[in-house]
């Protein structure tokens, strides 16, 4: 007997026109009454795994102990199980597929401790199709370990390591510049990037930043209405990464961005003028 949970964290590319999320949610409460379910988010976009496991890996740490139930995953049905991860101590247990989507989320939480593949079919509902992974296979599994089932009970172990890692890349350095990409893009249009603050800590408060085709002079700030009118700021944002913002308005439209683009940063030279100009014609009033 394993220790019991009441809470599972759940994150999916479902969206809520369809019946799925209920469905699933239907599932554990008829299997584990006790439990509530925290919809973490059900809007990424469909197959994203990218999106899916930067969000997980942006809130693990403020999820309550128990079970995250997360599923983007465009090779369902193919045959490759789904499995389940411990994490410190046991004080949480991620189950989804094995494509890289629980990976950052993992590390974040201090790495694996036990994972096992959730290969024994009887544990599972009986379905006429094999494509919904997460309502046959993740939602009882789930209610199971909030019932107390120990995680050597609900599969075949494994070992963590032969797991596929996750998609997010690092930045690296080429020369004076640091390339990195924009991990993700909200619905403000706030970019963040996959730089922290310490990664250019010595560059002072303005720095150049290329993304595509676009570079303009970008300036530290502490949050958006310190950027001033026009302006494009780097901010730390909420998950201690580096942002670039506009002032009510959107970055991503202002530099042509979407999510995975390359982002180039770099220290100004002596000769950088910074910001943009805009030619504008003045026509008398009347």
């Amino acid at each position: 007997m394993g220790r019991t949970y009441d809470t599972i964290s759940f994150l999916s590319d479902f969206g809520t026109a369809d019946e799925h999320v209920g469905v699933i949610k239907s599932i554990v409460r008829d299997l584990a009454p006790h439990v509530v379910v925290v919809d973490l988010t059900h809007d990424i976009a469909p197959f994203d795994v990218r999106a899916g496991s930067i969000a997980l890996a942006r809130a693990v740490s403020y999820l309550p102990s128990g079970v995250v139930l997360a599923c983007v995953d465009p090779g369902a049905g193919l045959g490759r199980p789904s499995v389940a991860v411990e994490v410190a101590g046991g004080a949480g247990v991620l189950l989804g597929p094995d494509n890289g989507l629980l990976a950052p989320a993992v590390a974040l939480a201090g790495g694996a401790d036990r994972a096992v593949l959730l290969d024994l079919d009887d544990l599972h509902l009986a379905a006429p199709g094999v494509t919904m992974t997460a309502r046959d296979v993740l939602a009882p599994i789930a209610a199971r370990l909030c019932n107390g089932a120990d995680l050597f009970e609900l599969g075949s172990a494994v070992d963590a390591d032969v797991l596929v890692p996750g998609v997010v890349p690092l930045p690296r350095h080429e020369g004076d510049a640091l390339v990195g990409e924009v991990l993700a893009i909200d619905r403000f249009g706030n970019c963040q990037l996959n730089i922290g603050p310490d990664d250019v800590a010595s560059w002072g408060e303005q720095l150049h930043v290329t993304i595509g085709e676009i570079s303009r002079v970008a300036r530290r700030v502490p949050t958006f209405g310190a950027v001033g009118a026009g302006a494009v700021g780097l901010v730390v944002d909420g998950s201690g990464m580096l942002s670039l913002v506009l002032d009510r308005r959107s970055a991503a439209e202002e530099l042509a961005a979407s999510a995975g683009d390359q982002a180039t940063l770099r220290p100004l030279d002596a000769d950088d003028r910074g910001g943009v100009t805009t030619p504008v014609t003045l026509r008398p009033l009347g």
